[in-house]
């Protein structure tokens, strides 16, 4: 520990860190201060009563990246979501369209009009998702039901959006870095004390029960937390060789190096793909909700089965980790090409011992990235799950032929009745928070480390170690 503080301090004593430092938190300090400026013309006590009914929908996914922001509607209400979905548009585009690769394959100069069209697509993105939240508030009366009204929350939200979108790019070019996570990471934080009161008030209620349950909580979260500093750290490092080459008169010798594959590899986005996808159906019924004098419709059938699809349902839960592995997968097979990887191995004279330049380096770059997208697919389906259960619960009952019997069971027997019910905490934690906050503490913790190393400092382990984040 005294190592870590001792790092802390070298943090303040070079000005240009320092200065990063200063910027980053006022920048964020802006942000917050916008959350609490809400758009005009907002009805806040009937905004309060409707968002009882829709926080499980694709509303309450936007809530959690906004940081809170929706659901006051505030001038930050959509935060940095377009932008992220305009950069994850424009990962894929590549792969689709051969003139968009061309384009990302320019160097430096391709990487800026990737930059400039992810801006504009956050712009077009913001706009259409702003009409459609105006459009929501004024069937809502949460709004007046008139075009000027639309047209002010559609204006106010799409600024507020381009607005953070600066900001997360001036602390990236002139704070620490990462600073559209950073902006995330801060909206989930400041959620944290309230949950902290919450559940200490439940501490202090003197119940030995619910003091039990804390600490099992805290038990859980910190080996979770570790768990994800593990594995969000670890590396597959595979040998690459370099034969020796002559340059005119100068012979360089062959070097040896490694190509570092993580185990997870997608990050936090398969978990975002995949509650988005299951919050939809909720958003589709509080849309379109169903008729209460025919009940026997299958569009009313189909509506009370999902009024029951949300965390802690054995149905949700299969689909939502089913549909995390099959996202992890696809992504990475996006964004991690093995036969470009071997041919511009190839092209550079690089091999793997043993294996032949070309398709059978691919074939088994592709058996290797097979194996750890498994683990990191299992991983990530475990982090989400974990917290879930714990706060939802796991409602056996709604399992077929044998739901009611275990249901009885996990009730009547002492240490396992939580199981059905969940704690009953309502603690700001969950999978996809937990992910966020530890990964962008390893990358924000990491590159201060590095500009500490970098001018002879310690790092934050002491001299010799080095604290890797997830980039590094």
């Amino acid at each position: 520990m005294e190592k870590f503080f001792s790092a802390v301090q070298n943090m303040f004593k070079i000005p240009e860190l320092r200065k990063r430092i200063f910027f980053t938190l006022g920048l964020l300090a802006v942000y917050r201060f916008g959350a609490h400026v809400t758009a005009p013309g907002i009805n806040s006590a009937q905004l309060e009563r409707v968002w009882g009914e829709v926080a499980g929908t694709l509303l309450g996914v936007l809530d959690l990246f906004s940081g809170g922001n929706f659901r006051t509607i505030s001038v930050f209400a959509l935060g940095v979501t377009p932008y992220i979905t305009a950069s994850i548009i424009m990962q894929l585009l590549p792969v689709l369209s051969p003139a968009v690769k061309k384009v990302q394959e320019e160097g430096e100069v391709g990487r800026q009009k990737m930059n400039q069209w992810t801006r504009y697509s956050t712009v077009v993105l913001c706009a259409v998702q702003t009409f459609f939240v105006a459009t929501w508030l004024s069937r809502n009366n949460i709004i007046a039901d008139t075009y000027w009204a639309t047209a002010m929350v559609v204006i106010t939200l799409t600024t507020g959006t381009i607005f953070v979108m600066w900001l997360g790019e001036q602390i990236t070019e002139r704070g620490i870095g990462n600073g559209i996570s950073l902006l995330i990471f801060a909206g989930i934080v400041i959620g944290l004390p309230g949950g902290v009161m919450t559940v200490s008030e439940r501490v202090r209620a003197g119940d030995p029960m619910q003091t039990l349950g804390v600490i099992f909580l805290i038990v859980v979260l910190v080996a979770l937390i570790a768990l994800v500093v593990y594995v969000e750290s670890a590396r597959r490092h595979i040998a690459i060789s370099y034969a020796s080459r002559r340059v005119g008169n100068q012979t360089f010798r062959g070097q040896e190096t490694t190509l570092p594959l993580k185990i997870n590899m997608g990050g936090v986005i398969p978990v975002i793909f995949a509650s988005s996808v299951l919050a939809m159906p909720q958003t589709l019924f509080s849309a379109f909700p169903a008729d209460p004098n025919d009940p026997t419709s299958t569009w009313s059938k189909v509506a009370v089965f999902f009024t029951q699809f949300h965390g802690g349902d054995p149905y949700y839960e299969l689909v939502f980790l089913s549909l995390i592995v099959i996202f992890t997968f696809f992504y990475i097979t996006i964004i991690f090409n093995t036969d470009e990887v071997a041919d511009n191995l190839r092209k550079h004279g690089g091999f793997i011992a043993g294996i032949r330049p070309g398709a059978p380096t691919a074939e088994y770059l592709n058996g290797i990235l097979t194996r750890l997208t498994t683990v990191g697919a299992l991983y990530l389906a475990f982090v989400a799950f974990v917290p879930q259960l714990l706060l939802s619960g796991f409602k056996v009952a709604r399992l077929p032929f044998v739901g009611t019997s275990v249901d009885n069971f996990l009730t009547a027997t002492p240490g396992l009745s939580w199981i059905p019910t969940g704690l009953g905490y309502q603690f700001f934690f969950g999978g996809t928070s937990l992910l966020i906050l530890v990964g962008v503490a390893m990358d924000t913790v990491s590159q201060i480390e590095a500009q500490l190393v970098m001018r002879n400092y310690e790092g934050f382990l002491g001299a010799g170690s080095r604290l890797r984040g997830r980039r590094s």
